[in-house]
Formats: C-alpha cells, structure tokens, sequence
C-alpha cells in the first residue's frame, strides 16, 4: 500500500511539473506560428528564394516535432496515471509500471531542459574555437585535450562535428604529442549551441609538465569562443564591404606540416576595422572555404554589433561592464590534487579524467539553469 501511495504522489510530482513546463510551452501559440508558416509555405514565390524556404521549411517541421514530443508527454502521463490505478504492487506489471515512470521522467527532464534553452538561437548548430593562450607548448597540449573533451562530449550528444580550421604547434611532446594552436569546429545538432554557449571563456589547466625534464608544475590557458551558426535569412543588418576584407589563401596541411595539399585551397580572411580573423581548410575547393569563413565573419561582426549595443546600454544605466574574454570559466586541476571547477555556477568534481573523457553535462545542465 505505501509503494502504491509512493507512485501516485511521484506521478502527481510529475503532472505538477509538466504543468509548469506547460505554461511556458505554450502550445496554442506554437500551433498558430506553424499554420503561419505552413500558409507561406503555399506561396507560389515561396521557393524564388531556396535558401529562405528552406529555413522556413526546416523550422516548419523543428515547431511540428517539439508539439508532437509535447502531446507525446501529456499521453504518456495520462496512460501511466491510468495504469497505476489498477496495477497490485509487488507484481510483475508494478515493476515494468516503475521502469515506465523512470523513463518518463527523464523525457520530462529533456522538455525542462528545452525551456531552459529557449534563447533566439539555442537550437541552432555551433561554431566552436579553441585558442592556445599562456603556456607555451603545454597550452598548445592543453588545447589538444579540450578538443578531444568537446568532441567526446559530442559523441555521447549524437552531435556531428567537423573542423573547419586548425593550426597546429611544435612536436617533440611525451608519445609524439602535437599541440594545437587554434582550432575551429563546426557542431550540428538539435540545441547545440543552447547547450554549449556557456562554455565559453578561458579554461584553466594545473599539472606536472609533460614537457618539463624537471616534472615541474605547470599553468595554462585556453580561450573557447561558442557562436550560433545563423541562418542567412537572420543576418541581413550585417553588412560587409569587400574593401575591408584582406583575404589569403594557402596550402592546408596537418601536423608538422604533414599531409600539405598540392593545391592554395585554404583560406583566411581578415576584417581590417575590426581585427577580426576567421578561415576555413577542410573543404576541398577554395570558394566553398571562402563561403564557410564568410559565414563566420558575419556572425562574429553580428555578435560584436551585440555586444557594442548592451554595452552602451549598460553605460547608461551605470552598470558594470565585463570584458568578453576577462571571465575565467572553469579551472582543472590535475597536481598536487585533482579537483574540476567552474568559477560561474560553482559545480565541482575530483574525478576529472571523466570530464576531460567528454562527461560534461553536470557542468551543461548547471550552466543553461544558472
């Protein structure tokens, strides 16, 4: 009897917070925002511009699974409350009753999480960098390790991630080791710039140097960069005049110089105004290389429009001003204890090798609740 109470209150903890969920869901206006586009959609003209339809199309059918998850949910919990009124404990079907609450728990979980990550561009794609700082070869070996941690991280998401640009340090490390210098990645996946964008800043590493013959301990310094990968259709305040680009092209290669292309397929544009450098290498011809880079120079010149504006508007109200980059992020310490700490929602751990195998999330989930 106290196992049968236990399950109706945990399923009325349940619809309480799915009712919560609920309110910010907002399911009539998705509805109607889905019959808009749909009725754009049936525009003869609609497809005289495919990039656009195709944005169109996509959140089309981005709004039609988020409503069907959500229906999805609300049935799930209705079955389960209905099940629980005429299943004995102790039985068989009271155990799979169990199994069902814990699954549906968690899909709960995923939906809260989903309102969390409600920003314009959070279920967008992601571009992430990672930038060698203070260190030497040790900060071009650290950036190596964060790159294998967001790409395990990926892996375990069923994100997709493939580089757009590296630079890579000297060799000569412990088992032949070649650092990076800077990296950039490009991330697909549902809400995976939601969920990484509060990984940005400088990341902390404390340990004996691999590379020091004295095993002595060591400090560095990377710089992560997180941008949305905006449509188009969304940068259109953005302009970019071709006299102020200085664009240059050059052989990819991989480390150590290995692996050079035959062929100046690279390319790297700099925004003279602003300093601004993006570049592009792993496609195989050289305009499409240009297009990726111009993509993202537009949204770095988009992001820092941003910024100038909430930093005028912060002027105004007297608020203080953070540097973009000033803020360190999380710091990893490997000797003379082992302790991972992100400085912004305090979450700590001592079983850092897990987090640098990618097992992150504790840190995600903190941080987009923050």
């Amino acid at each position: 009897m106290m196992k049968e109470k236990r399950m109706e209150e945990k399923i009325e903890y349940l619809e309480d917070k799915f009712q919560k969920i609920s309110i910010h869901f907002n399911l009539s206006k998705k509805e109607k925002e889905i019959k808009t586009l749909e009725k754009e959609t049936n525009n003869p003209s609609f497809w005289d511009n495919p990039k656009n339809a195709s944005d169109i199309s996509q959140k089309v059918a981005e709004l039609k699974d988020a409503v069907q998850n959500f229906k999805n949910l609300e049935k799930e919990i209705q079955d389960i409350k209905e099940i629980s009124k005429i299943v004995e404990p102790e039985t068989p079907e009271f155990k799979e009753l169990e199994k069902n609450y814990d699954s549906l728990e968690k899909k709960i979980g995923r939906q809260e999480n989903e309102i969390f990550l409600s920003g314009q561009y959070d279920r967008l794609p992601a571009i992430l960098s990672i930038e060698a700082g203070a260190g030497g070869r040790d900060a071009e070996d650290w950036t190596n390790m964060l790159v294998r941690m967001y790409q395990k991280y990926c892996d375990i998401k069923g994100f997709k991630t493939k580089i757009l640009s590296q630079s890579f340090g000297e060799g000569g490390g412990p088992e032949g080791r070649i650092g990076v210098k800077e990296i950039s990645m490009e991330i697909k996946g549902n809400y995976a710039y939601g969920l990484l964008k509060n990984e940005q800043g400088i990341h902390r590493l404390v340990r004996i140097s691999p590379f020091s013959s004295q095993s002595l301990r060591h400090t560095s310094f990377t710089k992560v960069e997180v941008l949305p990968e905006i449509p188009e259709s969304d940068m259109t305040e953005i302009e970019i005049r071709p006299e102020d680009l200085r664009v240059e092209t050059y052989r990819a290669s991989g480390p150590g110089g290995q692996y050079v292309n035959k062929r100046e397929s690279a390319v790297r544009i700099i925004h003279i105004p602003t300093g601004i450098r993006t570049s592009s290498q792993e496609e195989r011809l050289q305009g499409l290389n240009k297009e990726k880079a111009m993509k993202v120079l537009a949204v770095k010149l988009l992001r820092l429009s941003q910024e100038k504006k909430e930093k005028e508007m912060e002027e105004v109200k007297g608020k203080d001003i953070s540097a973009s980059w000033g803020n360190q992020r999380r710091s990893y310490v490997l000797h003379p204890y082992k302790l991972c700490k992100d400085a912004q929602t305090k979450v700590e751990t001592t079983n850092v090798e897990k987090v640098l195998n990618g097992e992150i999330e504790e840190f995600i989930q903190a941080e987009i609740k923050l």
